[in-house]
This record gives structure tokens, C-alpha cells and sequence, in this order.
């Protein structure tokens, strides 16, 4: 464990490239991250700123009357074993034996009775039709009274028409929904059997995001995390390898800063520091908070400060980034910037729009003695008022088996780089041959995520509680005081969490 008195460094004590000016620029609880145990790790910017039923009892013998007493037991057979002996010789008994046998065992293998049968609807996001028409099919085939009918949803104001539809009675069967919405959809979603999702199989992260006590209440199909992009042309013509520390990511992203003589930005070391035009920066922020030991609920003192401070000090005082850049990912992708944070679908973007840019994927960098990564996902879940709630439990607990997943891998990697990477820790080897990949589930294991995750459009929980967080990076890069600014996004973080009946305790 590093000493508490290790910081980040202060800006005093960065020396930038000699190529480079000098700047002077100032349901009763849900699922909750426990305080981590060991002390903070203090950062220092030098930034002042139905039964059976029962058949009615038989008559005795004795209240028979003699015309109506049972004839004598015939010797015909009467049971059916008894009358296919008499019919059928002895190989064709044995046959239909074994073709019963072999029936039943197949039956068995499927999972169970034929279903009741039933029309599912389901509601998705990210994939198209095609992709789970293969999945779909092969549940149907071995369920032929089932008919799902897959619909991909727009995700613009996704989270309002879904819970509007359940609001009309007229909600899907199984939908999609983000790891941080369980707060929003506490009243519409089943309760999930361990048959379905077992605490044993995924992250750890999957448990604090998805279940309320040891019950679970959506399963994932995929995982992410949030990985550190490095441009390989740049950091070779530069003899520099992928930091692994903030302190060494600061050093870097200073020497890798290229500006022109009017000290406009011509290569930026990182993207990292304003809130318009950094994809993922609260998620980013995040991060950085966690990983000083800030509970985000109650995002107050000196380390929740220095966290802030520490997350502009790349646009206030080292000047490697400004508001006016294009986009990160954009920026990245055009080879203008050496290093950016994203989840592994950014890997798609760059290369839709640079498919010959040279880049690779790392880790995000800790603190010294840490190792907290940050995740966010999405995952299934069942409506709880559905008609055909049997029949969808029993299809989401096909989709969230080893076969099923794979056929989803294999249908969305025809379409792109690589499919959804795999929830279930059992699967992670299936993907360590491939270096864009891997990376990104090698951090799900110590992965953590709140309600400031980036894109999932919610219009509620965490876009809200982002615009906090928004307003106090904001400040600081207008020079304002980091401890004020985390005053009145406090504020606001408590009325949020009550407002959604989160505890605000970890």
C-alpha cells in the first residue's frame, strides 16, 4: 500500500519538452460500493483552484346391486405394455422402447416440458435484427410454441418511451437496460433465479450494479470498461512506452504536446481536462475520484478536491488540451492526439474513420496502490406485469448461457472489429488472443461504476447527475475554488439520490 503522503504531482514539478513554451495559467436500498477500507491516496495539483383434483370415492362392492356387479377379470390384456406385447414381436418392442428413451433424453437436454407457449417481445439497443435472428432461431427451434419477435430500439429518449409503455400496460416482455438504471426501473422489473444469473459467474462490479441483496434483477450479455487509446506512430517516433501511473501520464502527455509558434495545440499529449469536447469524461472523472478513496455520494473534502483539481489541471495549467479541439474520439482518430480514455465500441469509430491508423489499448493508469478500473455496461431484464413472464425467463436464461453468447459474438463480429465482450468470467480466455479486445475485460475483474456513466442517454439518473459534476469542472477551468464547486454538486448529488430512494451511504 503506497504511504498517504503520495500525490500526484504538482505542476511545479513537471518540466515540460523543450519544444514546448512555458504555460502560466492559473427498493428500500439499492445496490451500493462499500467504502474502501484502506486511507486515501491524497493528490496534490498545486492547482489553488391449481391442485389435483380429488375423483369422487368409488361404491363398495356391497351397494352394488347383482345386475351391476363388475363381470369376471378378462384375460385379455387391459393394460397398454400388455397389449403392445401381443401386437407387436419382440424387436419391435425393443425399438419403440429406445425411440422413447431417446425422445425424452433430447427433451431433457433442451431444458425441460415443452413450453406453454407464447408471443415475446423484445426490446433492444445497440443490435440489429440480423445479428439475433440465428440466436433466436435456434431457441425456437427447440421451443416451437414460442414466437420472440426482436425489435431495435432507437436510443433517444429510449428510457422514457419504455417506462411510458409500461405506464400503458404495454411494455415488452424483456428489454434492455443500462447497469446504473436499476434505481429508475424499480418497479417494473421480475426478481431473477439464481438458475438465470449466479454471483459466482460474472464480475464482481455485476452484483453492486444488478441485484439488491443477493436477488438480481437483470442479467448482462456483455461487459465494458474504460481503457486508456494510445497512438503508436506518435509515441515511437517519441521513444515513450504507455504510462501506467497518473504521474507518468501527466509527464507524457506534456512532452508529447505539440503547438505552433502562436502556442495554438498542433498534436495534444492527451485529451483529458474540459467537459465539451472530451467523449467520457465523467466516466473518466469518475475514475480518478474512486481511486483517491471520494465516496461519490457525498463528493466532499480535500480528496474529492484534489480529484477535481487534478482532472482540469490538464486544460488549466498544462494547456495539453483546449476547448476548441475537435471531439477526443474524432481527434484521437485523425492521429492529432497521443492518448485518450474510451470503451471498447470507440474501437469501431476510429476505425470507421481511420481504418489505417496504428493504435493499441492499455490499461487505465492508477494511483500508487491501487487497482480500481471503471465499467459501464448494459444488461436484460424482464417486466414484471408480463403476460408471458414463464416463457421469458425461460428464453433470457438461454441467452445468458456460454452457446448463446457465443453465437452473439460470432454474428456481431460479421458486422465489425469484434462482438459485445463476454460477461461471464469463464469466457474471458475465449478473447486473449485478441489484442483490442482483451484489455478491456482484463480490468472487469476490479471494475467499479456510479451514476455518472457517459452515453446512455437517460434523460434522468445519470445525465442528471453528470450536469452536476459538469458545472463544478467548469468552474475550476474558469478559475473558480474546487471546494465550492464540489459544495453545490453535493447539494444537488443528495437531492438526486433521494429522489430516486438511493441511500446515500457506501
Amino acid at each position: 500500500m503506497a504511504d498517504e503522503n503520495t500525490a500526484f504531482p504538482s505542476s511545479g514539478e513537471i518540466t515540460p519538452g523543450s519544444t514546448l513554451p512555458a504555460e502560466e495559467t492559473p427498493p428500500a436500498a439499492y445496490p451500493q460500493e462499500e467504502t474502501q477500507a484502506v486511507p486515501p491516496f491524497p493528490i496534490s495539483t498545486a492547482v489553488d483552484t391449481a391442485a389435483e383434483t380429488v375423483p369422487p370415492a368409488e361404491p363398495s362392492l356391497a351397494e352394488i346391486p347383482p345386475a351391476e356387479m363388475p363381470p369376471p377379470p378378462s384375460e385379455e390384456p387391459s393394460g397398454p405394455l400388455e397389449l403392445i406385447k401381443k401386437i407387436l414381436p419382440p424387436a419391435l418392442i425393443a425399438l419403440a422402447l429406445l425411440l422413447v428413451l431417446f425422445f425424452g433424453m433430447k427433451l431433457i437436454r433442451r431444458g425441460g416440458p415443452v413450453s406453454k407457449g407464447g408471443t415475446l417481445t423484445y426490446w433492444g439497443l445497440w443490435e440489429p435484427e440480423s445479428v439475433m435472428t440465428e440466436v433466436i432461431a435456434a431457441y425456437q427451434k427447440d421451443h416451437p410454441n414460442v414466437k420472440i419477435t426482436y425489435v431495435q430500439q432507437s436510443p433517444t429518449d429510449y428510457r422514457e418511451r419504455i417506462q411510458s409503455a409500461f405506464s400503458r400496460g404495454e411494455g415488452p416482455d424483456i428489454f434492455r437496460l443500462h447497469n446504473t438504471w436499476l434505481p429508475m426501473f424499480r418497479n417494473e422489473l421480475a426478481p431473477l433465479g439464481a438458475d438465470i444469473i449466479s454471483e459466482k459467474d460474472y464480475y464482481p462490479v455485476v452484483k453492486k450494479d444488478l441485484a439488491v441483496g443477493n436477488t438480481f434483477y437483470g442479467v448482462p450479455l456483455m461487459m465494458d470498461t474504460l481503457a486508456l487509446y494510445i497512438n503508436n506512430e506518435i509515441f515511437k517516433a517519441a521513444g515513450k512506452t504507455p504510462p501506467t501511473t497518473w504521474e507518468d501520464l501527466r509527464k507524457t502527455a506534456l512532452e508529447l504536446t505539440v503547438k505552433d509558434r502562436q502556442g495554438k495545440i498542433q498534436q495534444a499529449g492527451i485529451a483529458l481536462g474540459t467537459t465539451n469536447n472530451i467523449d467520457h469524461w465523467s466516466d473518466i472523472l469518475g475514475l480518478m475520484m474512486y481511486q483517491n478513496g471520494v465516496t461519490l455520494e457525498r463528493p466532499t473534502g480535500q480528496n474529492a478536491e484534489d480529484a477535481l483539481s487534478f482532472y482540469s489541471i490538464f486544460y488549466a495549467v498544462d494547456r495539453v488540451w483546449d476547448e476548441t479541439l475537435p471531439p477526443s474520439t474524432i481527434s484521437f482518430a485523425g492521429g492529432k492526439v497521443a492518448m485518450f480514455f474510451g470503451p471498447s465500441w470507440r474501437v469501431f469509430d476510429i476505425k470507421a474513420i481511420n481504418p489505417g491508423l496504428d493504435f493499441q489499448v492499455v490499461a487505465v493508469p492508477q494511483l500508487p496502490g491501487t487497482n480500481v478500473t471503471w465499467a459501464s455496461y448494459w444488461a436484460e431484464g424482464i417486466w414484471n406485469k408480463s403476460k408471458n413472464k414463464e416463457e421469458a425467463t425461460k428464453f433470457l436464461k438461454y441467452l445468458a448461457q456460454k452457446e448463446a453468447l457465443q453465437k452473439l459474438y460470432q454474428a456481431e463480429s460479421s458486422l465489425r472489429a469484434f462482438g459485445e465482450l463476454y460477461p461471464r468470467t469463464e469466457m474471458a480466455g475465449l478473447l486473449a488472443g485478441n489484442p483490442l479486445a482483451a484489455p478491456f475485460l482484463a480490468q472487469a475483474t476490479t471494475a467499479r461504476s456510479w451514476y455518472v456513466c457517459s452515453r446512455t442517454r437517460d434523460n434522468g439518473l445519470n445525465d442528471r447527475m453528470i450536469k452536476y459534476f459538469e458545472d463544478a469542472v467548469n468552474s475550476i477551468n474558469r478559475g473558480g475554488n474546487a471546494r465550492e464547486a464540489l459544495a453545490t454538486a453535493s447539494q444537488g448529488v443528495s437531492q438526486l439520490l433521494t429522489q430516486y430512494g438511493i441511500a446515500a451511504t457506501r
